[in-house]
């Protein structure tokens, strides 16, 4: 599974208890379930993953609400780059903090638990933030997003770790991530509607904010852990059974005869831990600086916000193929006898080398050139993130999936925290040309770095 055997002392701490109670919890499931009376849900995987799809698409139909408000709101709060920027930084202090926190909690409190209290909590601070007066409490509310928000992603890569076999999880991956694009491109239509039929910004906070309740209802009704389903069918359990056997049988030869569960710092003594959280602290900030800022570029560059609408949403879709074009080319170079991490960074190298094409819009005015090269960057990113995303379940026990994504959420929330306030600054100082440049640059380094640290396993 990818583990490197090259230094047993890293390893220590990575248990074989772990690996064995998760076979045997999957072996109970089959034998030990007791009959139901519920009618079988065919391919019930997939409509557990078309609930996370939702659930990112909800979650960023709530952060990209500011994000498409930005340009009136700086207009009637009299805002700075600078000053929105301080804002989004209030989120992502939270988001980056309780990446790793949530990871944690998410492999302690179970999936259906943990995902259901994160989409209550930014649910809920995403409606407060209809009531907002000014920089400060639009900060204090944003912070309280980003701290519900963050669990999204740890918890969607546990469940699917848990409910999909190797082969096709870089399609589930490219599922759920490809909710980030879908609300990304949804949003501003939502909301610029919702704004000029309101004749305010404050009911598009508190209508959207609602949408996390109705799914909560949807994933307490519908989630539950392959083993003990009441509505999986006995040929599904079996197949998500028999390639965990043979995944956990893998990681037993790899692991050795440990006995403590993992740990915070024996995973962060394995490189490939540092290859993941590397490379999403250095992507990740390209995505959130066209989430955040696409809508104040295009008004920076001479274009009116809702004759841009045309366009703005095109990068987002460009981001939801990018999805699938990732995870369904590993996927494919997988059934075609490629190894699993050699797929994954098959794509990486691609799409790493396809980021590098924001330069030429720092130097542009035509419109549809200026959206034709975001969209390009942000289908490799997305198609570089899916990679990332399904890295740690490639690469670790299932008990550790949620923590390791989570730190590498961490990393990621770090890197853009300074990306940002670096953004706010050279922007109102300069403009955004260095922005683009820099942009185009960085992913060259996330990727070498993925293809130094995260390696084939000696045998």
């Amino acid at each position: 599974m990818g583990l490197d055997r090259g230094r047993p002392g890293e390893l220590r701490d990575l248990t074989v208890t772990q690996t064995c109670a998760d076979v045997g919890r999957y072996t109970r499931g089959l034998h030990s379930q007791p009959q139901s009376t519920l009618q079988p849900i065919s391919r019930l995987r997939w409509w557990i993953g078309g609930l996370l799809f939702l659930s990112t698409v909800i979650n960023y139909l709530d952060r990209q609400t500011l994000s498409v408000l930005a340009p009136y709101l700086k207009i009637e709060f009299s805002w700075t780059n600078s000053d929105f920027a301080l804002i989004v930084i209030a989120f992502r202090i939270a988001y980056a903090i309780m990446q790793t926190l949530g990871g944690r909690v998410l492999d302690s409190l179970g999936t259906r638990l943990g995902l259901t209290l994160s989409v209550l909590w930014y649910s809920t601070a995403a409606m407060l933030t209809s009531i907002a007066s000014g920089l400060h409490s639009f900060a204090a509310f944003r912070f309280l997003l980003g701290t519900g928000e963050a669990a999204n992603w740890p918890g969607a890569a546990k469940t699917v770790s848990e409910w999909f076999p190797r082969s096709e999880r870089g399609w589930a991956v490219a599922l759920y991530d490809s909710g980030s694009a879908i609300g990304g491109a949804a949003a501003p239509l939502l909301v610029i509607w919702l704004y000029n039929a309101f004749g305010t910004w404050r009911p598009a906070f508190l209508i959207i904010g609602l949408l996390g309740f109705a799914w909560v209802i949807a994933w307490r009704a519908l989630y539950h852990p392959p083993a003990t389903h009441p509505r999986v069918s006995k040929e599904e359990r079996a197949f998500i059974a028999r390639d965990k056997q043979e995944e956990q049988a893998q990681e037993t030869r790899a692991l050795g005869e440990q006995q403590r569960p993992a740990s915070w710092m024996s995973l962060l003594r394995l490189r490939q831990t540092w290859g993941i959280i590397l490379g999403k602290s250095l992507t990740d900030p390209i995505w959130f600086f066209i989430t955040d800022w696409f809508a104040i570029y295009l008004v920076a560059k001479g274009f009116n916000l809702q004759g841009a609408l045309v366009g703005f949403w095109i990068p987002f879709l460009a981001a939801d193929f990018g999805n699938f074009f990732g995870g369904g080319l590993s996927s494919w170079l997988i059934g075609r006898g490629w190894s699993v991490l050699a797929a994954r960074k098959f794509v990486v190298l691609i799409c790493g080398v396809g980021m590098a094409g924001l330069i030429p819009a720092a130097f542009t005015s035509n419109f549809a050139l200026i959206v034709t090269l975001f969209a390009v960057s942000t289908f490799c990113y997305a198609a570089w993130s899916t990679m990332a995303l399904a890295l740690p379940a490639d690469l670790y026990p299932s008990g550790s999936v949620a923590t390791v994504s989570g730190m590498s959420g961490t990393g990621a929330g770090l890197g853009t925290i300074l990306s940002t306030f670096l953004i706010g600054r050279v922007s109102d100082r300069y403009s955004f040309e260095p922005v683009l440049i820099a942009a185009s640059l960085v992913p060259l380094v996330a990727t070498a770095l993925v293809f130094l640290l995260v390696r084939e396993r000696r045998r």
